[in-house]
């Protein structure tokens, strides 16, 4: 019975996104000219949160400030969801139906190096540890653009045929270790229970894409993401006499290589699919043969079968070597995120709205990103569409430029208003698709 609830309220929900002619073109040219109008502010507000970025479940200042200018904007908005969520509903000329626009808000632990005037210089504790902080991944784009979205929609709000659900989400990235937060939370504390959304709609700012180019990819557009944890144990020496122990370092040097290998000959390559480790802990000296040594890494996959075979190849290959050697190896897999799945009927749906914002030529289908998102939850909930927005800067090489999450990373700022239009004008036209 829960399938075929689901199946009827995707078909429903399918029905009532048949964009195309029918959406008013009055209606569209008023959201574009305040969409247009509103970019001073987007950008204004996008340079303030990258200057004073916060982490997962600490986006006090940036909650802050959202729930401020969509109070300004006459929205009914509700805070504190999942920690310091905002979620904000516009009542256009009828209640239904609904379109959902997500944004997230939290930043990195990283430390800046852009060299931009409103470059941040914010520090905090992470893990125990200081560390700089910044939107290396440019969740405060999407921040400002979702800003940006509201108002040009507000504007037009007596020619809104339907509502339209604004959700700011904190800790996409995660929340701190022994917290519950993100989309799951976002959920379970009823982001979508009032009004419940018949669609969502998400955007993610990319390098890998030329500045106001939108990746539209159906099917997976982003991998699944486990976190990967191997203890290996051996018995500890003097580095001088290595036979009289069990080294746990070269044991757990043959691991980490072996299972960064496995995707390219263990399971099937025409799947993208990643093993990578970026922590390796053993020893506090020199001359001193640790009794154990910590690997902490990721598993992406793009298809849930790779992504299974994946997590049985880890266990066998690493408890193998492991005893090979006469150590024992302990893996855990910490399953996160599952695929961002978006329907590729849903995506044809919405092309068209797409190509009228951003050109033919500039809406393109990219590889899909070994990357994650929670945004899949809110997938798993309504139908949805997540796609990608280019910010590499102009006049320098995609495979020059800095990625996402590096302390280099830079949006070229001219993009965001393809941003605005682009989710502005999916609200519009889904709410003005004649149901079928």
């Amino acid at each position: 019975m829960a399938c075929i609830a689901r199946a009827r309220r995707v078909g429903l929900a399918l029905a009532v996104l048949a964009v195309g002619a029918a959406s008013g073109d009055e209606l569209q040219d008023a959201v574009d000219r305040a969409a247009h109008a509103a970019m001073p502010r987007v950008i204004e507000w996008r340079r303030d949160l990258h200057a004073h970025p916060e982490l997962g479940n600490r986006e006090k200042r940036t909650a802050g400030i959202v729930a401020k200018q969509l109070r300004k904007l006459g929205l009914r908005v509700r805070t504190g969801v999942a920690h310091t969520g905002v979620v904000a509903v516009l009542r256009g000329k009828a209640d239904r139906p609904v379109v959902a626009l997500r944004a997230d808000m939290d930043a990195l632990p990283i430390s800046e190096e852009t060299g931009l005037p409103f470059a941040s210089r914010v520090r905090t504790t992470y893990q125990g540890k200081e560390v700089g902080v910044m939107h290396a991944c440019g969740h405060d784009a999407h921040t400002a653009i979702l800003l940006g979205v509201a108002t040009a929609l507000a504007s037009a709000r007596d020619q809104l045929p339907g509502t339209v659900l604004f959700v700011f989400q904190p800790a996409e990235e995660g929340p701190p270790p022994g917290e519950q937060g993100g989309a799951r939370l976002m959920l379970e504390e009823g982001a979508f229970d009032d009004p419940a959304p018949d669609a969502v709609f998400g955007l993610h700012v990319s390098a890998f894409q030329n500045s106001g180019e939108i990746g539209l990819v159906p099917g997976a557009a982003m991998a699944s993401s486990d976190r990967l944890t191997v203890r290996v144990k051996g018995r500890g020496a003097h580095a001088g006499y290595p036979w009289r122990g069990i080294d746990p370092i070269p044991v757990a040097s043959q691991i980490l290589l072996a299972l960064e290998a496995l995707p390219a000959r263990s399971v099937d390559t025409r799947v993208g699919s990643v093993v990578s480790f970026g922590m390796f802990h053993a020893g506090v000296r020199y001359n001193i043969l640790p009794d154990e040594a910590l690997l902490e890494g990721t598993i992406r996959a793009l298809a849930p079968d790779v992504r299974e075979q994946l997590h049985e190849r880890i266990r066998r290959t690493a408890q193998g070597i492991a005893e090979s050697a006469g150590a024992t190896a302990e893996v855990l897999i910490d399953q996160g995120n599952s695929i961002t799945w978006n329907d590729p009927d849903l995506v044809e749906r919405i092309r068209p709205t797409l190509v009228r914002v951003a050109g033919h030529e500039r809406v393109t289908e990219p590889l899909p990103w070994t990357g994650a998102e929670d945004f899949w939850r809110y997938q798993a909930r309504v139908p949805g569409v997540f796609f990608f927005l280019g910010t590499n800067p102009p006049g320098v090489a995609l495979g020059d430029a800095p990625p996402n999450h590096s302390s280099r990373f830079v949006v070229d700022e001219g993009a965001l208003e393809t941003g605005v239009r682009a989710l502005a004008q999916l609200a519009v036209d889904t709410l003005s698709a004649p149901a079928r």
